[in-house]
């Protein structure tokens, strides 16, 4: 199905926020839509965009959109990455897709990928106009930077805000290794690193709106949420969980696996692709359309 794309802004806080809209050709009066949720350090043109573009092909409206203060979405500090406005983010995404005439309000999902799943379920445990909630390879990206030592991580965080309020310049980190080299150097072997440095380093998956920038400070409120929590009470609508069975340190298998078991909702499943990875499932084809199909079948059977 033919897929006409459209650059788009909404308004997020105060914010503006950019998004593409996907609109299938031949959209009826009133289609049901998805929104779409890129990872930490993403963008809407990277997977999250791929996943928008296959759905709208099955005859979704999807959208995909920067997260605000990254990418060409507005937001100072730049490269932030604030949890609760990635949340609001998303319920303000709904709000535009509800003041579009050719989708059914009653009839709006949610996608995630990576920390955008986390994100995703977040959301949809406190927005009721999300009707069923799909992650691939979803993560809770609170749970992944706990890891390690974040006692040292937040006395670190302290000590940049206060030299920050007294007039220093702002520190803007990276998410991953700029290359495989540095990856190496820093000794650095887990397969979802590898990975990870070829996907956003790379023409592969490389985008001038993903540009590895980390406001350091930021990362205080991450370290701090917890993507799942209350899930056991509010989240209640249909669940499709897609995850690799290849495991990495970012540790989405074992995340897809706790949130299978914490969510309250009554329709659930978790589809496990055998032998691909976290990366895989952003851009390989082969894994790509065996998720696209379940969620495909998913969203038909409860949007």
């Amino acid at each position: 199905m033919t897929v006409t794309k459209q650059n788009v802004r909404f308004n997020a806080q105060g914010l503006q926020v950019a998004a593409i809209l996907n609109t299938p050709e031949h959209a009826g009066e009133k289609n049901p839509a998805i929104v779409c949720v890129h990872p930490g350090s993403s963008c809407k043109d990277q997977t999250a965009g791929i996943y928008a573009e296959k759905l709208a092909e099955l005859g979704y409206v999807t959208i995909a959109f920067d997260a605000s203060f990254q990418g060409e979405s507005e937001g100072e500090p730049r490269y932030a990455e604030y949890p609760a406005a990635r949340v609001e983010d998303i319920r303000c995404a709904v709000d535009y897709l509800t003041t579009l005439d050719h989708v059914d309000e009653n009839r709006i999902g949610v996608l995630g990928v990576c920390a955008g799943g986390g994100y995703a379920v977040n959301a949809a445990m406190t927005e009721r106009r999300i009707k069923a909630v799909g992650t691939v390879v979803g993560a809770n990206i609170g749970r992944v930077n706990r890891e390690g030592d974040p006692i040292k991580v937040l006395e670190a965080i302290a000590q940049q805000r206060t030299a920050e309020a007294r007039g220093a310049e702002s520190m803007v980190t990276q998410w991953i290794p700029s290359n495989q080299a540095e990856r190496e150097k820093a000794g650095m072997t887990d397969i979802d690193l590898v990975e990870a440095v070829d996907y956003y380093t790379t023409p592969r998956g490389q985008s001038p709106n993903s540009p590895n920038k980390l406001k350091f400070t930021s990362m205080g409120s991450v370290i701090g949420f917890d993507a799942f929590h209350l899930a056991e009470s509010l989240l209640t609508q249909p669940l499709q969980i897609i995850i690799g069975d290849v495991q990495g340190a970012f540790g989405s298998c074992k995340d897809g696996h706790e949130l299978y078991n914490r969510a309250a909702s009554e329709k659930k499943d978790l589809f496990v692709i055998e032998g691909a990875s976290h990366y895989d499932l952003y851009d390989r084809p082969e894994p790509v359309n065996k998720a696209v199909e379940k969620l495909g079948a998913f969203y038909k059977e409860n949007l």
